[in-house]
């Protein structure tokens, strides 16, 4: 059915009509991944591994039927030329093998990794299973024996209805420890593995009781997945023995319904609820499998995506605790960054050690299973570049690499506005006047830059010259189309010299930043103000207490505060209610020139009343000299009332 949906149009029909729509959805997120081929583009590749992931992170079935596609094309596989079967064999050992180990299905991993094993080594594949073959005999009767023992020993103890089992170890799992350690076939002695079957969770741990007694245990060779199972639900009791001919010796301990779910992963789980999938409270199965997808999503670059997807799907995992008991899954060689990265972003961030079993341990330390991990933060601490080399999961990395990267932005942009402020200076140019002319839009349409910010970035980083910017103004031409009276946001103190736009604003952590005083609440020196950081116009800088902060995205307010010395004046509204009375206007205007401010703008509305409302811009020096101003208007005989805008 998938090989023929994959080329017929008419398939899904067909399907929905003798199968009905849930055989049928599952089929085609099947076949949109079914074209994934390892030798395609980097990028290709990646994008086809994200449509599996995806696919199955919705409904997991989609990955059961890819895997038993795939099973059915790796034992066809002798069939195709030599360069595919490599290729297609790759693909299965880095990708389709480890997720089968991922859900538990432990029959089907271990016969991929064989098959795939077969075309990749070939000559050693044959080399090894010549060796397994001639010591068949004597395997069988060292299983033969060890399975007389466990059987006498358990039964003297009082356990009933027990199964002990013994197999070799497939193929793949033999080559990987001859490479590991570096040692010949004959000094592998864990070449069968054991299992014990046992009727209830007490019994396990009676077992595991018996045989340490029986064997002395390999120290470190323990691991406990009754108490702490695995994502994939897996559970059992692993234990390594020196055992008969003092070779070391492999035990699993479980119960039948540990048994089922060991040999069938997530398929043992599977149950339909008249005619549905499993419903919510089996995702906790696949929760792994939801938080990869969720991390993966993040990685844009194709080689960071598909190095992320191989070291969560490889490796080795170990189980630590936190301060509250909860048990934590990681790859093996995690650190402390790993661990605070799973609590929390700004965990991660601030880490800077952890108390592993009580002890101050260093972030590059290791974790191993069982240790109890308590994170150590600084508000002053922040992820640098060396991170990456510390960290195995792919939600630590992909959270470092976010920092990084918003750092590099913002030190790009801060470097720009400082080359850009210096150069264009010396050109006699200016920003700001580009951005009150419309200039600056054409300058950003003809650089093909999204925003000020965006053209910031890019001379900052290296990815454009200021002198591109400065070719493409053209500084004659400009001067000759600004207006001549455009009224600055700053201007000149009376009687002295005018002061530098750009110096009156401190933004926190900046400097040389385009900022604008907003019209709205024509905030003054002395008023209390918070910065609103916009898209491609610099800062608007605006009171504390403006409204339209309220309806303003929070994100985007940054801290600014005056500079001292101020010398420049500034604008500033003022609203009068008084009597409509003869010589009024004059009498305020002579009111304000008296103290030492200029009239911008006046606007003035009589009502039927006999009452006059006047809005009037005014130009002063400071919010002390506001305040000064309007206590005296307020003086002023027929005012109401008299106070700021």
């Amino acid at each position: 059915v998938l090989k023929k949906a994959a080329n017929l149009k008419d398939t899904e029909k067909t399907l929905r009509e003798a199968f009905g729509d849930d055989i049928t959805n599952i089929v085609k997120g099947t076949t949109k991944i079914t074209d994934v081929q390892f030798n395609s583009h980097l990028a290709y590749q990646a994008e086809n591994i994200r449509k599996l992931l995806l696919a199955m992170s919705s409904d997991i079935r989609v990955l059961l039927v890819k895997l038993a596609d795939r099973l059915h094309d790796m034992q066809s596989l002798r069939h195709v030329p030599r360069d595919k079967q490599v290729e297609f064999s790759q693909e299965t050992m880095e990708l389709y093998a480890p997720l089968a180990s991922r859900l538990g299905i432990d029959w089907l991993k271990r016969e991929l990794e064989d098959l795939a094993f077969s075309h990749l080594l070939p000559d050693e594949y044959e080399d090894l299973a010549t060796k397994i073959h001639t010591s068949l005999a004597d395997r069988e009767t060292y299983v033969d024996e060890v399975k007389a023992l466990l059987n006498r020993k358990l039964t003297e103890h009082g356990l009933k209805g027990f199964r002990v089992l013994g197999r070799p170890k497939h193929l793949y799992s033999i080559h990987k420890k001859l490479v590991a350690q570096n040692i010949p076939f004959e000094k592998v002695y864990d070449k069968v593995a054991f299992r014990i079957i046992v009727s209830s969770v007490k019994e396990c741990y009676e077992a595991l009781g018996i045989i340490h007694s029986l064997w002395p245990p390999v120290d470190g060779r323990f691991k406990d997945f009754i108490s702490s199972p695995k994502n994939n639900m897996y559970q059992s009791l692993h234990t390594s023995v020196v055992g008969l001919r003092g070779e070391f010796m492999e035990v699993q301990i479980r119960t039948e319904e540990m048994d089922q779910v060991a040999k069938e992963g997530i398929a043992a789980h599977w149950a339909y609820k008249e005619g549905k999938a499993i419903t919510s409270k089996d995702a906790r199965l696949f929760k792994w499998l939801k938080q990869l997808v969720s991390t993966l999503q993040e990685l844009e670059d194709p080689r960071e995506f598909l190095d992320a997807v191989k070291g969560e799907l490889y490796e080795e995992e170990i189980f630590v605790l936190t301060p509250n008991g909860e048990v934590k899954e990681f790859p093996k060689g995690s650190t402390p960054i790993d661990f605070a990265y799973s609590i929390h972003t700004e965990v991660g961030n601030r880490c800077t050690g952890a108390k592993i079993n009580g002890i101050i341990a260093q972030l590059k330390t290791q974790l191993k299973n069982g240790d109890l991990v308590e994170i150590i933060t600084s508000p002053k601490q922040k992820p640098n570049r060396s991170w990456l080399g510390l960290v195995k999961t792919a939600r630590a990395k992909s959270r470092i690499r976010q920092w990084l990267n918003q750092e590099e932005r913002e030190k790009a942009l801060q470097v720009g506005r400082e080359i850009c402020d210096r150069e264009l200076k010396r050109h006699n140019l200016s920003l700001k006047k580009l951005i009150k002319t419309g200039h600056l839009r054409e300058l950003l349409k003809t650089l093909a830059c999204n925003s000020l910010d965006d053209l910031m970035r890019r001379v900052g980083s290296g990815k454009m010259t200021v002198q591109a910017i400065i070719k493409e103004l053209q500084p004659e031409e400009i001067r000759e189309t600004l207006p001549e009276d455009i009224v600055p946001e700053t201007a000149p103190a009376r009687g002295g010299k005018k002061q530098d736009k750009d110096n009156i604003i401190l933004v926190s952590g900046a400097d040389n930043v385009l900022t604008k005083i907003s019209h709205c609440c024509m905030p003054v020196p002395g008023d209390e103000i918070v910065g609103f950081i916009t898209s491609g116009r610099g800062i608007s800088v605006h009171k504390v207490s403006c409204p339209n902060l309220a309806a303003s995205d929070q994100q985007r307010l940054i801290a600014v505060n005056w500079a001292e010395n101020i010398k420049a004046t500034h604008r500033a509204q003022i609203q009068v209610v008084a009597r409509d009375q003869k010589g009024l206007l004059a009498t305020l205007s002579n009111a304000i020139s008296h103290d030492d401010a200029n009239i911008l703008t006046l606007e003035a509305t009589t009502s039927s009343g006999g009452t006059a409302k006047l809005s009037i811009i005014v130009e002063i020096n400071s919010r002390e000299h506001l305040l000064r101003l309007l206590q005296h208007v307020q003086q002023i005989d027929g005012v109401l009332e008299a106070r700021r805008a």
